[in-house]
Order: structure tokens, then C-alpha cells, then sequence
């Protein structure tokens, strides 16, 4: 080993015994440890209704189903449940597939973080009134003239079809939302980068004309 190597390992040595913690990792464990105990207690809490929405359709499909020994339902219990599982789907996939966006949002927008999760808020915001929308825009009030008084073929197609659209629309958004985020984050970036030497240079110029200044 040379005198160099020696030198190295020694100091690296002494640093690594004298390691104070932060002052404030004692405060930051314990807001990590409350943030992840929130995060738990928001998902159980989604778990939970969306479990009692889906038990409820259950329990309304097999109120209405049977009449005499044979399976019938309304036309209209169907559009309800429909109604309530689109709505418990966007509840679902929403805050599951943003979960596994987090660490890309946070790369895209490590400069200013602050105004990543604003906008990251604004999108969500964005996409339940998007997914909204389209479940009043499909929703049926009044019975086609195709449909039967019960739950027909021409029914369950129109349903099906209200199922892969809002899951179209789901997976649109969150893939322009991938595509469009490093162009929003670089804007951001660049934008403040602009701001700060617009800042330096109005300082730069209020000091020199200071120094310029007869006494």
C-alpha cells in the first residue's frame, strides 16, 4: 500500500467515526413515518368504499334478478350498476397507477417540487372531472327503443362498451400525462432559470449605476 493510499484510508477511516446525525432527523423520521401511516390509512379507507359500492351492487343485482325462479332485471338496475362501477374504477385506477408515477414526477420536477405537486394535484383534479363527465354523458335516463324492458344484448354491449371507454380514457390521459410532464418540468426549469438571471441582472445593473453616481 503507498504513503497515498495510506493517507486515504486513514482519513476516510477518522470521517466515518465522527458522523453527527442532522438536528432535525429525528423530525423527518417521524414526518415519514406519519406521512406513510396516512398514505396506509387513505387506502384503506378507499379499500373500504369501494368495497361497500360493489357490495351494494351485488346486493341490488341479486335483489332484482330473480323474480319466480328465473334470472330478470330491470333495465334501469343495470344502468345503476354500471353507473357504480365506473365511478368505483376511476376511484381505483387513479391513485393505484399515480402511486408507481410518484419517483417520475419527483425526477421530472426535482428543481422546483413545490410546484410539481401543485400541478400534479391540478391533474387530478383534472381527471375526475374528465371521468365525471363521461359517466353522466353515458349514463341512460330513459329506455331506447331497442331495449327490452329487461336486460338484454343490445344492454350489456352499450355497458361493455361504457367499461372500455372510461379505461381508454384512463389510459390516454396518464400516457400523454408521461409524455407531456418532462416537457412541462424542462418549461419550469427553464422558466425559472430566466427569472433568477433576470433578477441578477436588474441587481447587476441598479449596483453599477450606484457606483456611477457622483458623490
Amino acid at each position: 500500500m503507498t504513503r497515498l493510499e495510506s493517507q486515504l484510508q486513514n482519513a476516510l477511516a477518522n470521517a466515518g467515526t465522527h458522523i453527527d446525525p442532522a438536528p432535525d432527523l429525528f423530525d423527518r423520521v417521524k414526518a415519514g413515518i406519519d406521512a406513510d401511516r396516512s398514505r396506509r390509512h387513505t387506502r384503506r379507507r378507499v379499500a373500504a368504499a369501494t368495497s361497500a359500492l360493489i357490495a351494494i351492487a351485488a346486493a341490488i343485482a341479486v335483489a332484482f334478478i330473480y323474480r319466480q325462479g328465473e334470472p330478470q332485471m330491470d333495465w334501469w338496475i343495470l344502468e345503476i350498476i354500471a353507473a357504480v362501477t365506473l365511478g368505483a374504477l376511476a376511484l381505483v385506477l387513479g391513485p393505484f397507477i399515480k402511486r408507481f408515477g410518484r419517483s417520475y414526477a419527483a425526477d421530472v420536477f426535482r428543481s422546483n417540487p413545490s410546484t410539481g405537486k401543485s400541478f400534479i394535484v391540478l391533474t387530478d383534479f383534472a381527471y375526475y372531472l374528465i371521468f365525471t363527465a363521461y359517466i353522466a354523458f353515458t349514463t341512460t335516463i330513459d329506455r331506447p327503443s331497442n331495449w327490452t324492458a329487461t336486460v338484454g344484448a343490445e344492454q350489456v354491449q352499450h355497458n361493455i362498451i361504457r367499461l372500455g371507454g372510461i379505461l381508454l380514457i384512463i389510459g390516454v390521459l396518464h400516457g400523454v400525462n408521461l409524455l407531456v410532464l418532462p416537457i412541462i418540468g424542462r418549461l419550469l426549469t427553464l422558466n425559472r432559470r430566466l427569472d433568477q438571471q433576470m433578477r441578477e441582472l436588474t441587481d447587476q445593473d441598479l449596483s453599477d449605476r450606484d457606483l456611477n453616481q457622483p458623490d
